[in-house]
């Protein structure tokens, strides 16, 4: 029986010439992450006794949830983190001023296709854009991964959902991701490998890939995954500095299930609180008040997404009554959206941009909500008290949305007013 993408890459990384379904494999690691989550890894790591980490050059350490410091608490951890990095010599550290770490970390050439990355962060999913094993793992795992650069998977079945038809206008990767969460649930793919295929992936963007392997983990998913490509090689020139490995389907790879869907038809689509997959039609919600609209999140933080909202608000003033909250994933998005304008569109509109950070996403600081108050936001989870009051209420939506619903206060179908 011929093997899944997923399983040619466990089996290349633990030495073996194939795995199956199931099976327990040890497999090397090409690069572990862990972002501010490193300073709950370190006391497990020094328990372990290692004098040294296993590889200073494949461990990338960020600085991206609570930043800049916000409290005296969040100081010294930040502290201690810069001083571990020191000690190790881990040159890969990426302190406060750059940016989210599941953008960080392709941008900075530490993915390529044929790599097995993990993460302190559920969302290291990410990663599977560009056809590499991305998943997260505890503080415990990751300071056994920093002692001996190994770690074991079991390998997980194949569930591939082929997309087919033609994204009519306003309809993102976004939209796609909450329809297929809606139609199937929360725990669909629960420790399974998510495969995205068909025309309508191949003609996303990164971006949209990003979108959709990012959000995977909130089926359940241990990793989202979609075939490298030209486009892949594209975003990856100049970046990496090591040969890549390819790997596709066999012809005859065994999937736990494949979906065809056709997503021609579909309409922009918004989740309700308090759950990714309680999903409806943008038009279904329409007319409900909004106190705060937020645009950012490893996400929907990217270039693409920005872009999307200039091109929303263009001309507009964002509603007296709504707080737009917008945050670049990195460094380099905020760079590049000031360079053409794209910044200066959304500060027109009266929109807010900060930072690059998680922020307000996991109710870490910045645009956090009062009691009562309703959010509709661009990011990846939508938990009761998810951005800080147990009795808001969130939406997720794409950043079209997002846009139209800042303008009118209430949340909206981009489809109106263009």
């Amino acid at each position: 029986m011929g093997m899944t993408m997923t399983q040619k890459i466990l089996a290349s990384r633990s030495g073996r010439k194939e795995v199956g379904t199931g099976e327990i494999v040890q497999c090397s690691i090409d690069v572990a992450m862990s972002h501010d989550a490193t300073v709950g890894v370190i006391r497990p790591f020094l328990e372990i006794g290692a004098p040294k980490v296993w590889d200073s050059q494949k461990i990338v350490v960020l600085i991206d949830h609570w930043t800049p410091a916000n409290s005296e608490s969040t100081a010294k951890s930040h502290q201690t983190i810069r001083e571990f990095v020191r000690k190790h010599e881990i040159e890969n550290f990426y302190d406060i001023k750059e940016g989210i770490c599941h953008q960080i970390l392709p941008e900075k050439g530490h993915v390529a296709p044929g790599d097995i990355i993990v993460g302190t962060d559920s969302h290291t999913t990410t990663a599977g854009a560009f056809g590499a094993f991305g998943t997260g793992m505890g503080y415990t795992e990751m300071a056994g991964v920093f002692a001996t650069g190994k770690t074991w998977f079991k390998v997980p079945p194949t569930i591939k959902i082929v997309l087919n038809g033609r994204l009519r206008p306003w309809v993102s990767a976004k939209d796609v991701f909450l329809y297929i969460a809606g139609q199937y649930g929360e725990d669909f793919a629960t420790y399974k490998s998510l495969e995205y295929a068909g025309p309508v992936v191949e003609e996303m963007s990164i971006d949209g890939r990003m979108t959709l392997c990012n959000m995977a983990v909130e089926l359940g998913a241990k990793n989202g995954i979609i075939a490298p490509d030209d486009k892949t090689l594209a975003f990856l020139k100049g970046r990496l500095k090591k040969d890549v490995a390819l790997f596709g389907n066999d012809p005859d790879a065994e999937f736990e299930q494949v979906i065809e869907l056709d997503v021609s038809g579909l309409d922009p689509q918004v989740a309700c609180p308090d759950s990714p997959s309680n999903t409806k039609s943008c038009t279904e919600v329409e007319g409900i008040k909004i106190d705060q609209a937020f645009i950012g999140s490893c996400t929907n933080g990217r270039l693409e997404d920005l872009r999307i909202a200039a091109s929303v608000l263009k001309g507009k003033k964002v509603s007296r009554d709504v707080r737009l909250l917008v945050i670049p994933a990195s460094r380099e998005i905020y760079r590049q959206a000031v360079r053409e304008g794209t910044a200066e569109i959304l500060l027109d509109s009266g929109a807010v941009i900060m930072h690059p950070t998680c922020g307000p996403c996991l109710g870490a600081q910045l645009g956090l909500l009062a009691p009562g108050e309703v959010c509709i936001a661009s990011t990846n989870r939508n938990f009761r008290g998810r951005m800080g009051c147990n009795t808001a209420d969130i939406y997720l939506a794409s950043p079209a949305i997002v846009a139209a619903s800042a303008i009118t206060g209430f949340i909206t179908s981009p489809e109106r007013g263009q």
